[in-house]
Parts: structure tokens; C-alpha cells; sequence
């Protein structure tokens, strides 16, 4: 590529990058807007890979647009995500970090992210653990209601060593995306002495699922998992992380110290 074409793809990508941010740009002249056009999109038509880098360029702004958002979102509902009674959690109630997870049993990266979460809290026995039953999948599959119901009653019922071995027996079974049967939950349920007399209603906990899908949406969360880390007290963007989808083990232990440091 010679210097003057050099020049001008550059401006015109320096261009597109200001439009899309909003930003008025100078005026040219029909010969000079035709021109420039004219050179602009035959250097991109022999060149397409600038059009991809520019793709990518724009989609990692974006993404990191959505994180601060996600993470404003929440610091300002920190008390819902961190203080609801009928969220399953687990972990030492003066916790200085929490991590909160809003998953379906039925997701398939809710799956493969599960023993992920298993092996951190592991190694993180001062963190709180909050889990945020949203069965986003029920409308396909009924069945992904139906467990994160039983969820709750048992979290209601047998407390956290109980809800964990429930949560983790139905991850176990390898069955999402439809696969997961009535059987798998009595098995479940049986494994941790489950008493269906004892229960909380249906509806007090279709009650609780709807609170956690309000607050999904009004944090802009659209699927599932969605990770947030921060700390239990003094919540700010900065110390606040935010991963919308399946996180490695790595993600979640930076996100933690993250959240961890004064």
C-alpha cells in the first residue's frame, strides 16, 4: 500500500470509529465525500481484513461499554443482590467479598461453569457464595422451572450444605438443555432427606423467581450465568466485576482479589 492510500484508509477508519461514537465530523465537499469514497472502498474491497479489525475493535468497546455497565448496575442494587433471605448462600455471613451467580440448571455453560465455581470456593473459604435460581429456559423446557423450585424449597428447608449438595447432584447428572428429568430432582431431593410435606409453597417460591428475574432485568443481565464479584461493603465500579457468561476459574479468582483489595 503506497502512502496516500495509506492516509486515507486511515482517516476513514479514524472517520467510521467517530461516527459511531457520535462525534460531528468536518464537512466535505460532493467531490471530496465522492472521492474519498471511491478510493476508500476499493482499498477495502482488495482488503477486507481492515473491515474485520475494525469489527473487532468496535465489539471489544462495546463489551467493555456492557461490563461498566453491568457493574454500575450492580453496586446500585448491591442490597438485592447481596441481602435477599430466599437466595441460596453459602459462606461465612462477615464474608468481606460475595460472589453471586444467576444461572438455569438447564444452560449448558451454567453446567460447565459449575464445577468451576466448586473448585474456587474451595479455595476461597472466606467468600460467600450467593446463588440466584433463573430458569430462563422454562418457557422451552418446564422441567428448568421446576428444579430451581425445588431448589429453593430445599435451600428453605436443609439450609446451605444441604441446597450445595442438591445444586451440585443435579449439575452431576450431565442432563441440561432438556435432558434434565423429574427422576434427576427426586434423586436429588432424596440425597439430602427432602421432605415435599415440609415444603414452602409453590407459589411462595414462584414468588422468589420472579424477584430474581426482576432484578436480572432491571440490572440488564440477559442470560445466564452471569458473575458478579464485589464486596460486601463499599461496592464500587472499580472493585465490582461483572462476567456475563461461563468464567474460568482464573476470571474468578482475579475478580475476587479484585473485590478483596481496600
Amino acid at each position: 500500500m503506497n502512502l496516500r492510500n495509506a492516509i486515507i484508509v486511515t482517516t476513514f477508519t479514524c472517520f467510521a470509529s467517530l461516527a459511531h461514537a457520535g462525534t460531528e465530523l468536518p464537512a466535505f465537499s460532493p467531490e471530496q465525500e465522492q472521492a474519498i469514497g471511491n478510493i476508500a472502498a476499493a482499498y477495502l474491497i482488495d482488503h477486507p481484513e481492515i473491515l474485520v479489525q475494525v469489527s473487532k475493535s468496535l465489539q471489544k468497546k462495546q463489551a467493555e461499554r456492557q461490563r461498566e455497565q453491568l457493574s454500575d448496575a450492580a453496586v446500585k442494587y448491591r442490597s438485592l443482590l447481596l441481602s435477599n433471605a430466599d437466595t441460596p448462600s453459602v459462606g461465612p455471613d462477615n464474608a468481606r467479598v460475595a460472589v453471586v451467580e444467576f444461572f438455569d440448571y438447564q444452560c449448558i455453560y451454567c453446567n460447565r461453569t459449575a464445577p468451576v465455581i466448586e473448585n474456587v470456593m474451595k479455595k476461597n473459604p472466606g467468600v460467600r457464595f450467593i446463588f440466584k435460581e433463573w430458569p430462563i429456559f422454562a418457557d422451552r423446557w418446564e422441567i428448568s422451572r421446576t428444579a430451581a423450585v425445588r431448589g429453593l424449597q430445599v435451600w428453605k428447608q436443609k439450609g446451605a450444605a444441604g441446597y450445595m449438595q442438591y445444586h451440585n447432584g443435579l449439575y452431576q447428572t450431565g442432563h441440561y438443555e432438556g435432558a434434565l428429568t423429574a427422576d434427576d430432582i427426586a434423586k436429588a431431593s432424596q440425597a439430602v432427606a427432602f421432605d415435599d410435606k415440609q415444603a414452602v409453597s409453590l407459589e411462595a417460591a414462584l414468588a422468589m423467581l420472579q424477584d430474581t428475574n426482576t432484578l436480572a432485568q432491571a440490572m440488564g443481565i440477559s442470560g445466564t450465568p452471569a458473575l458478579v464479584v464485589m464486596p460486601v461493603t463499599n461496592a464500587r465500579q472499580e472493585n465490582t466485576t461483572v462476567i456475563p457468561g461461563a468464567a474460568s476459574a482464573e476470571d474468578l479468582q482475579h475478580a475476587i482479589d479484585r473485590a478483596s483489595q481496600p
